[in-house]
């Protein structure tokens, strides 16, 4: 029998923290009129910390009378000893610190290289949406450029509806800007990300007028100064023609007029593909649904809280079928969409907001077979402008969950959803006293056509790793070597990852070179590879 005594071993170093009995560590903490004389272990740091044990073992930290001595003017004197209680008995309390000093602490753990505390403090923040919300834009400063804090990142770019909306937007710098409107997977409408851009660029210039009709040639072009880098970055081929006549069209003359041209081709001539500035779509590609239907859809599929929220989402959907586009016929259907596994139907009632579909997890088929599940479901938004009329309703797993056959197109259920030559049905047919699907307020009964539908393959994104090593932690990296061994480095920081010509790790990242590179995970010695303990790439 085994018997563990955790608490107590914890408890007994708490005190050994609080008496300082053999103390050999001295630490000051703070400047001026906060600082502080803090006393500490350093078998207890060196054991617990590699911070610690890297100051220890390359003998850089100034010794004086037998004990190790650490300046930190950088870090006030309460922070430092939340950080030693979590090193000495593995506690720490967050819900007595205001906002600043949690974002001032989780700068500090970082700098200390205490991982499990980088993890905590970011979920917590993650977790605790009022204190997200209220300072999220100093968060955003904070994190966008470190890497330990994808997580937090990942996080803020979640929420980008309120960094946009945010007061404090218009004091964004610009290189946190570009890399804002850089990203591919904005849960945003391209005019949003327009407009947002306008709001900051009005902002930077005291002198102008809020009239724009008012605007002289100097006006158009002190504002094509200011934000004349970021225009590459916004998608104009996304945004509506009555969105870019009302918002756009008003400041059309800071656009090159190659731009304006090849706007004005892209919504005058049906299938014209431009060729200037032309960038993927943000979102989906889809003229049903925008990518806030996308993150619905996807929690819809994990089963999760209304509420979570996506970035990217863990899926992406890729178009493989719009009726009008492909035809409209049960065989058009069955040529792009069959033996693709999980897919999504979306279809938009003709003369109206309101959309409809279903999800299937298996592939369609023309086998004249019936797939049980209890995964799929049916839908219904109403006013697809507005995600809170969207209703669902999940298979009960019967016999009839996703039929298959080659005379219609997708069937969800006993005749609860499906089309069959151009027509759409919602007819629904008990079996074994209960329907396949549970019924929608707002799906049509009986037969409905419908304006146009398509069919989207949602695809699993792969996991996102970590692409990046600041030179801040390389240090932390060089710190472990001997002395007494010579290293040989770039002063570049590396996706970890085969060199990419011109390329790049996330977004507005240091880009990589494109010369050959040595091994992962390592810094290149006199006496051979030492290992790191992040990703890195090393050059000769």
């Amino acid at each position: 029998m085994t018997f563990e005594f955790f608490q107590e071993i914890s408890n007994d170093y708490e005190k050994l923290l609080e008496n300082e009995k053999g103390y050999d560590v001295i630490i000051y903490a703070g400047e001026d009129n906060n600082l502080k004389e803090i006393h500490a272990h350093s078998l207890v740091l060196c054991t617990r910390s590699r911070y610690f044990c890297a100051a220890f073992s390359n003998e850089w930290v100034e010794k004086k009378d037998g004990k190790f001595i650490f300046k930190k003017p950088n870090i006030s004197p309460e922070l430092f000893k939340i950080i030693l209680r979590f090193i000495y008995c593995g506690k720490i309390d967050l819900t007595n610190l205001k906002g600043h000093e949690i974002l001032e602490l989780l700068m500090v753990v970082d700098e200390l290289d205490i991982q499990t505390l980088i993890s905590c403090i970011q979920i917590y923040i993650i977790k605790n949406q009022k204190f997200l919300q209220e300072n999220i834009m100093e968060i955003l400063q904070i994190v966008y450029q470190n890497e330990l804090f994808t997580g937090l990142l990942d996080c803020c770019l979640e929420n980008i509806e309120m960094i946009f909306d945010s007061d404090e937007f218009i004091n964004l710098e610009e290189p946190l800007l570009e890399f804002l409107l850089d990203q591919d997977d904005l849960n945003l409408d391209e005019i949003e990300v327009w407009n947002g851009l306008i709001k900051w660029g009005l902002a930077q210039e005291q002198e102008f007028n809020q009239n724009i009709s008012e605007w002289n040639q100097d006006d158009f072009d002190n504002l094509k100064n200011i934000i004349q880098k970021f225009i590459p970055l916004i998608r104009f081929y996304d945004i509506s023609s009555q969105d870019y006549f009302n918002k756009v069209k008003p400041y059309e003359k800071i656009l090159s007029e190659e731009l304006r041209e090849e706007i004005l081709k892209f919504h005058l001539v049906p299938g014209y593909k431009p060729q200037f500035n032309y960038l993927p779509r943000r979102s989906i590609d889809s003229i049903l649904i925008n990518q806030k239907h996308v993150t619905l859809f996807a929690n819809w599929i994990d089963k999760t809280d209304e509420n979570t929220k996506y970035r990217a989402g863990p899926y992406k959907f890729n178009l493989l079928y719009r009726a009008s586009r492909d035809g409209n016929t049960n065989e058009a259907f069955h040529e792009k969409c069959d033996n693709k596994e999980s897919t999504i139907t979306v279809v938009k009632i003709k003369d109206s907001e309101q959309i409809v579909g279903g999800y299937n997890p298996f592939e369609w088929d023309s086998n004249d077979v019936y797939k049980p599940t209890e995964d799929s479901f049916i839908f219904s938004l109403k006013d697809r402008t507005n995600l809170q009329t969207a209703k669902v309703g999940y298979s009960n797993g019967d016999h009839y969950s996703i039929i298959c056959h080659s005379y219609c197109g997708p069937l969800f259920g006993y005749n609860d959803l499906f089309v069959n030559s151009g027509v759409w049905y919602s007819v629904p047919v008990m079996h074994g006293k209960q329907y396949s699907y549970p019924r929608l307020d707002d799906m049509p009964s009986s037969s409905f056509k419908a304006d146009d539908y398509e069919v989207f393959q949602v695809v699993k994104r792969p996991s996102k790793k970590n692409y990046y090593v600041s030179i801040h932690n390389l240090l932390k990296i060089l710190l472990t070597i001997p002395k007494t061994s010579s290293i040989v480095i770039v002063p570049w920081c590396f996706p970890a990852g085969p060199p990419v010509k011109g390329g790049q790790g996330r977004k507005g990242g240091i880009g990589a070179p494109t010369f050959p590179a040595c091994r992962v995970g390592s810094v290149l010695t006199k006496d051979g590879p030492e290992t790191g303990l992040y990703d890195l790439w090393s050059v000769i």
